[in-house]
């Protein structure tokens, strides 16, 4: 284990941070109890306070627990976008002493039924137009699939005159969606059910994010109340964050990152949060100035836009104090272009949801560009070489390996990639994240690459996102994704898919991108192929899809190979 770190942590930080020995549904008893009539949510301007989002919770637990049947430790799903009732449902979920399985709402019916028969979830909290994807699972399935359906309608937390205009999906009035199971949110509310004791500890399962699916059907991943509780404390104080600190909650709710940093550690300080359900940029931009945003946590695809606006000058962004994030390295140009615009330094975190957010963050005051950042309070991370298993020296490229507070239990019902997901260093189980990264010589951890995302042109390891990470150097581009092309002389060639900056369309050439990445990075890293497209697929989350585009680019080249071309 490296210690270069030590030397560059938050001033007046300890190493190791104790954790509460309670439940996350505990944070919401201790902040309603001190803030009873703080906003603590904000969606576009209808405040819902600490006090109404208790007493809001606790009336969901009562009515999973004696209309739905919901017991200790039962799954249920939670299916939405961002919006006052996924925080209530989450709260309210934990508040039955049952787990949440939070699901990206771009999910169709036939994507659901995984998460439906995997989790073996019985209930499922979902929004009026999202409602018919869900429909067809209820009764169905070996052990009957989905028996309780609570519908939300968004609108119902519009309760005050607004200066933007929500999308249509928010605005939209409610309905009287009627079907087997199903009961509408405003109708559960209104039965004010009370709940059971809380008896949920710090050992019991607590949230379960799905895995991605890269490798497979998308896997569960079992967290504690602790494991939770750990990135949140730790996020909380690393950032030095209190009950006067205004968030923008606009990060997916789902995914861990957004879960922890918009949702979990801004309630467990007392904070407010401004929920924005789908990416805005105006809206964005609007809302700092409006609400007195003080941190806004987002990743790169969503600056990259935020920066690219053309009316970000009228606009006042002078509350902010941070801004963090991950996901994908920060292009150099926009780094510089944030700290021109408010003096700020993006600080970059890295985590996964096998280890519910973060395992390491750039300290806040030495911030380095493009960089994954130091371990957090008690985590142990190495460098391994991905074969023999060995930890590498300071300086070489290998796998990262955790072992901390905020690691899974393992994958849920899936015994034997809980083993392959973990090895033992010196006595101690250590997660295998399936990234290789380096240290530098002050003990900070900088990104290569997946270890299955590589390209072998001549026998040389190109690592796609490296490349990428020079050619945003170039002025003309405004995203890109490197992927392998088949090629029979050198087995595999390097190919750039580049959106070029609006201003630049047309008075730029594929051949002088080429041109200029053989004169920034060695030959065999430089593109052979540069492909202009409009847009890149992105994830709920904002990440490029770049297994996405692999997959496109070898059914192409195999397509082009049987017709000769």
């Amino acid at each position: 284990m490296s210690s270069l770190h030590h030397k560059h942590w938050p001033p007046g930080q300890s190493l190791s941070l104790p954790l509460p020995n309670t439940s996350l549904s505990y944070n919401v008893e201790v902040s309603a109890t001190r803030f009873p009539d703080k906003p603590f949510i904000i969606f576009y301007d209808t405040a819902l306070t600490y006090g109404e989002f208790k007493d809001e919770s606790e009336r969901i637990a009562g009515f999973l627990q004696q209309d739905c049947g919901v017991k200790a430790g039962d799954r249920v799903l939670l299916y939405m976008q961002n919006s006052p009732q996924w925080i209530l449902a989450y709260y309210g979920i934990l508040r039955a002493n049952a787990v949440v399985v939070p699901v990206n709402p771009m999910n169709l019916t036939d994507e659901l039924r995984h998460f439906v028969d995997d989790s073996q979830a019985e209930v499922v909290i979902v929004p009026q137009d999202l409602y018919a994807r869900i429909a067809p699972l209820v009764g169905e399935g070996p052990e009957q699939g989905i028996r309780r359906v609570l519908v939300a309608a968004y609108s119902d937390y519009l309760k005050q005159p607004v200066g933007t205009p929500p999308p249509p999906f928010v605005s939209a009035p409610r309905e009287s969606i009627a079907g087997p199971g199903v009961t509408l949110w405003t109708d559960m509310l209104a039965l004010r059910r009370v709940p059971g004791p809380s008896t949920a500890g710090p050992d019991d399962l607590c949230v379960m994010p799905y895995t991605s699916g890269t490798t497979g059907k998308p896997k569960g991943c079992m967290h504690t109340h602790r494991s939770v509780m750990a990135t949140l404390v730790h996020g909380v104080n690393w950032f030095c964050n209190s009950q006067q600190g205004v968030h923008l909650s606009v990060l997916p709710l789902f995914h861990v990152t957004g879960m922890q940093g918009g949702m979990n550690g801004p309630l467990y300080v007392g904070s407010t949060i401004v929920v924005m359900p789908r990416w805005d940029r105006d809206e964005a931009a609007r809302s700092i100035g409006h609400y007195g945003i003080t941190a806004w946590q987002c990743i790169s695809t969503m600056m990259v836009d935020f920066l690219s606006n053309p009316r970000l000058d009228e606009y006042d962004l002078s509350t902010l104090s941070g801004v963090r994030g991950g996901g994908a390295a920060m292009p150099d140009a926009i780094v510089a272009k944030l700290r021109n615009l408010t003096g700020l330094e993006f600080v970059e975190g890295y985590g996964m949801s096998e280890t519910i957010a973060a395992t390491h963050i750039n300290p806040t005051h030495r911030p380095k560009a493009q960089c994954l950042g130091i371990p957090v309070y008690d985590v142990d991370a190495r460098i391994i070489d991905p074969v023999s298993l060995v930890e590498l020296a300071q300086g070489e490229t290998g796998e990262i390996v955790v072992n901390g507070p905020q690691i899974m239990r393992g994958y849920w019902r899936n015994p034997q990639a809980t083993r392959e997901a973990f090895i033992e260093l010196d006595g101690k189980p250590f997660l295998r994240t399936g990234d290789l990264a380096r240290i530098d010589e002050d003990g900070y951890f900088f990104m290569i690459d997946r270890l299955k995302r590589m390209i072998n042109a001549s026998g040389y390891k190109v690592w796609p996102a490296e490349v990428e990470a020079l050619m945003y150097r170039h002025p003309a581009i405004l995203e890109v994704c490197v992927v392998g092309t088949p090629d029979p002389r050198r087995g595999e060639s390097v190919k750039a898919l580049v959106v070029l900056q609006p201003s630049q369309a047309g008075s730029v050439t594929a051949q002088e991108i080429l041109d200029w990445s053989h004169e920034v990075m060695a030959s065999y890293k430089a593109p052979r192929i540069v492909e202009f497209v409009p847009s890149l697929p992105k994830s709920a989350t904002g990440k490029i899809l770049w297994r996405q585009l692999q997959e496109l680019e070898a059914e192409r080249a195999a397509a082009c190979a049987s017709t000769g071309e």
